[in-house]
């Protein structure tokens, strides 16, 4: 069965956003480098982070996220930065007029319907689920195997927190990749299971 990976850029204390929506600093790795991550899209960081974010990117055949980043990034513009399907948790339909020729992008009702769709679509490749809200639930929920963080030197005080609403007490592995880049730390965790 596809791992299912949460993943988000986050602060040192916890946020991947501030209150409105804004990711500062957060995102500052993915410009202070002389290596292009991925076929465009501007990003060029540093050779340890490329060499630890590619492969992991080119192992995604999913990306699960929810309408609320949907909306904010108006859905990448039918381009997914990692993974050739998307799976938008939503209970409101896609838009009408949105890409109508994005036939990779999918929608379901709920958490648990968006990672098995993903899980069906992604074969043998792992699947990404957003943290935030979305990945919170899913975290909460037990579908989570391996939680991603890459941790940037900021500290926001309060915003969107990396596990969502999640509460309660969850134990993780020790972490299993600990990477340094130039103003990011990478770090992966798998989660325990009872």
């Amino acid at each position: 069965m596809s791992p299912v990976l949460m993943h988000a850029v986050v602060s040192v204390d916890g946020f991947i956003a501030d209150a409105e929506d804004q990711v500062g600093p957060l995102f500052d790795w993915y410009g202070n480098g002389d290596t292009p991550l991925g076929d465009g899209g501007g990003f060029r960081i540093s050779k340890t982070s490329a060499d630890y974010t590619r492969p992991m990117w080119d192992s995604l055949g999913v990306t699960i996220m929810g309408r609320r980043l949907f909306d904010l990034t108006n859905g990448w513009d039918a381009k997914p930065p990692a993974g050739e399907h998307v799976v938008v948790v939503s209970h409101r339909p896609r838009p009408a007029d949105w890409h109508p020729e994005a036939s990779h992008y999918h929608f379901a009702d709920d958490v648990p319907e968006a990672v098995a769709r993903a899980r069906e679509l992604a074969g043998e490749r792992s699947v990404a689920i957003t943290a935030g809200s979305i990945g919170g639930q899913a975290f909460a929920l037990g579908l989570v195997d391996i939680v991603a963080m890459d941790v940037a030197p900021v500290f926001f005080g309060s915003g969107r927190r990396y596990f969502g609403a999640a509460d309660g007490q969850r134990l993780l592995e020790d972490p299993h990749v600990v990477i340094q880049g130039d103003r990011v730390l990478h770090l992966q965790y798998r989660v325990r299971k009872a």
